[in-house]
């Protein structure tokens, strides 16, 4: 379970301390990502380019590779940035977009996974195919949910030494000997596009400012949870609960989060 003071801790250094993070993402997910960090309180860096993306990775303080919208260049950006990361111990994620979908992505994930990404972030499906490809997983199904994908995540947390975060309906975090689930949210919410690789990147602005990327990673999720919750009793749709989320995080209460991480 995670703490519910935990959770209100990393709300509160979010806030203080503004971190930097540098944002490798699809073209879809640019705009709401960047402005979820910001009104969460950290610093958006969209900077993806080969020539730029190691160096920057060298002034950041967390590190999101997103595979939605792949290509060579993107690639080479992304595995520069996340090398650097690495290499100086900063906390990075990895946003596995659609992984089992086309050999690309999954020889691309391969690729970046070889860089021991601090968190991996996504959906159950998603979990599910990293997990078979890397022999901790039981066979990939498309519409795979979080409760039946749970031992598979713990598995691959275990062999990869890193810390899974699910989401879905009930959102699950393990890091391969702890697990926790994150209740609530709102039945609108998936319509929003790219709100979870919005998630991804406050994961990572998370692990920027608290050392145990486990309880960063499941706060960051309480927090958005907290803040949809919050949008969501004013919002007509997707549409609307978009922006009323952004609203409700740059407003949002420690005692909002807390309530979220105790269920």
């Amino acid at each position: 379970m995670l703490e519910p003071r935990t959770a209100v801790h990393v709300h509160d250094q979010l806030r203080a301390h503004g971190p930097l993070v540098q944002v490798i993402t699809n073209y879809v997910s640019m705009d709401i990502a960047a402005n979820l960090l910001n009104a969460a309180g950290a610093s958006p860096a969209m900077v993806h380019d080969a020539r730029e993306a190691g160096e920057f990775a060298g002034i950041a303080q967390a590190v999101v590779a997103n595979i939605g919208t792949l290509s060579p260049p993107w690639v080479d950006g992304m595995l520069a940035a996340v090398e650097v990361a690495s290499a100086a111990g900063k906390p990075w994620v990895l946003d596995p977009v659609a992984v089992g979908a086309t050999a690309y992505r999954r020889e691309s994930a391969a690729a970046l996974l070889e860089h021991h990404p601090t968190v991996i972030r996504g959906n159950a499906s998603e979990i599910l195919s990293i997990a078979t490809s890397t022999g901790a997983g039981r066979g990939v199904d498309a519409d795979a949910d979080t409760s039946e994908v749970r031992t598979d995540a713990e598995a691959l947390a275990s062999k990869l030494e890193t810390v899974v975060a699910m989401t879905g309906a009930v959102d699950v975090v393990t890091d391969g000997t702890r697990t926790t689930e994150i209740r609530g949210g709102d039945a609108r919410a998936p319509m929003i596009t790219a709100l979870g690789c919005s998630a991804s990147a406050l994961v990572a602005a998370a692990c920027a400012v608290h050392d145990d990327p486990f309880e960063a990673s499941a706060s960051a999720l309480a927090i958005l949870t907290a803040a949809i919750e919050q949008a969501a009793p004013l919002a007509e749709g997707p549409g609307s609960l978009r922006w009323r989320l952004l609203d409700a995080l740059s407003t949002l209460s420690s005692d909002a989060v807390a309530a979220v991480a105790a269920r």
